[in-house]
């Protein structure tokens, strides 16, 4: 048995992986229906595994016997270089394993349950050759700048760091890199993960999903330093310029600094007083703040206010105090990107419509335009669509069965918004490419 080879670790599970032999009839129903959850990424997968529905001349046969899945089960052991041939093989490994998690990961050059056989022979056919371009970014990266919770734990107080993420890579992604089939999922518990489906994009090699990962990247993440954003230049970059105007600004003055009290603690707006490198501003405003001990409700405003106009008045170092300014708010706001998991394709990432281990909610797509209002608290979770099937929730006769449960908008969310467009440009790219090559066939026969 191979272990996590990415960090998994106590894995406990819903009642798929507890009392397996001694799950009544409903239970097996409920284990039925969530894999048809878990297939309704298999929706999404179906771009994963071959391309889209439907049966066509240019359509890559081997697609889903070289692509990698893995399974987590019981006391945490791992499988990996999982394949099936079909949707169906792969419903009945899961209804034989019952995993905890489900994750994905590259297609191979081969079918990976065959890599030894190559290994063998020596050959060095063993690789991956497409896989989506995925983002992983959790709330527990941000320790140092939240103060609401600790840990994995995430709260309506912290979740817009979660909502500045999508935002500042949504856009750029779309707007900078030119890709435009995104979902985003969130993790279960302490995140979001995403995925760019676009052909170009699960296409990429290596190295150019390094320099996408870098062009997104400027958390320096030392733990000693109280600046921990790279913003180099005289001037930002136009990407960074567009992400603070936006986004970061907005989020820091209206709602992070309040919500997690950035100004009312000395312990706390040392750290901002960190990122000034003018001792004597620093002094000024430490004693200024100190000696204020009013309790008051506008704290953090008004001395956000008063940092920004000290250090803006100093004509003699334009550049580098107003620069101060950018770099505390991206030191608290910017997206801090798991860049490993980026830069290399045969990363494996969590399926989407997989229920977290530990919290027992569901990885449910979101709406980046809407990624404010979601509610990290409030997903669908295992015992709550327990509950809701077996009161009827679950509606065979309709087109979405999860209609009638906490899951359905969720599910007709990434098939009207995600799905459809995938499969769509999937089709017209697969006709263009086949058409043109029948094209070409003929021209030689006519030559």
């Amino acid at each position: 048995m191979e272990k996590d080879l990415n960090g998994a670790v106590d894995m406990q599970i819903d009642e798929c992986g507890q009392n397996k032999h001694s799950r009544n009839q409903e239970d097996q129903d409920f284990s039925s229906n969530i894999l048809k959850c878990t297939m309704e990424s298999s929706s999404l997968m179906q771009t994963f595994v071959d391309g889209y529905h439907g049966k066509h001349p240019a359509q890559d046969q081997s697609y889903l016997s070289r692509r990698e899945f893995s399974f987590t089960l019981e006391n945490d052991i791992y499988l990996r270089f999982q394949s099936f041939k079909n949707a169906n093989e792969m419903e009945q490994s899961v209804k034989e394993k019952c995993p905890h998690k489900i994750d994905i990961g590259p297609v191979y050059s081969i079918d990976p349950v065959k890599r030894h056989a190559y290994a063998q022979s020596g050959s060095n056919g063993f690789a991956p050759v497409e896989r989506e371009l995925v983002f992983d970014i959790d709330i527990s990266e941000y320790n140092d700048v939240r103060y609401c919770c600790t840990g994995s734990d995430i709260c309506l107080d912290c979740w817009p760091l979660m909502a500045i993420a999508i935002k500042v890579i949504d856009a750029a992604l779309r707007d900078d890199f030119g890709f435009n089939h995104i979902l985003w999922v969130y993790s279960g518990r302490r995140g979001v993960h995403c995925w760019v489906c676009d052909s170009k994009a699960r296409r990429l090699s290596n190295e150019q999903r390094s320099s996408i990962a870098d062009y997104l990247h400027v958390y320096k993440g030392s733990e000693n330093s109280s600046k921990k954003a790279s913003l180099t230049g005289s001037v930002l970059h136009p990407f960074l310029v567009r992400s603070y105007t936006n986004v970061l600004i907005d989020y820091f003055e209206k709602k992070l600094m309040h919500s997690q009290k950035l100004f009312s603690y000395e312990e706390r707006y040392q750290k901002i007083l960190g990122v000034i490198p003018d001792e004597s501003i620093v002094t000024e405003l430490h004693d200024k703040w100190k000696a204020d001990r009013k309790s008051s409700s506008c704290f953090e405003e008004n001395r956000w206010n008063q940092l920004k106009s000290l250090l803006q008045s100093r004509k003699q170092k334009v550049q580098g105090l107003r620069r101060c300014v950018e770099e505390i708010v991206f030191t608290y706001t910017y997206p801090r990107i798991d860049m490993e998991v980026s830069k290399h394709m045969n990363h494996l990432l969590k399926a989407p419509f997989c229920v977290h281990p530990k919290t027992g909610r569901v990885c449910v797509p979101m709406d980046p335009q809407h990624c404010d209002s979601f509610d990290p608290t409030a997903v669908p979770t295992l015992s709550k669509l327990l509950e809701e099937l077996n009161t009827g929730g679950w509606k065979a006769d309709t087109e979405n069965g999860w209609s009638g449960t906490s899951l359905g908008e969720s599910i007709q969310f990434f098939r009207s918004s995600f799905l459809q467009p995938l499969l769509k440009t999937c089709r017209e790219e697969m006709e263009s490419s086949y058409n043109a090559k029948v094209q070409s066939n003929k021209n030689s026969l006519n030559w």
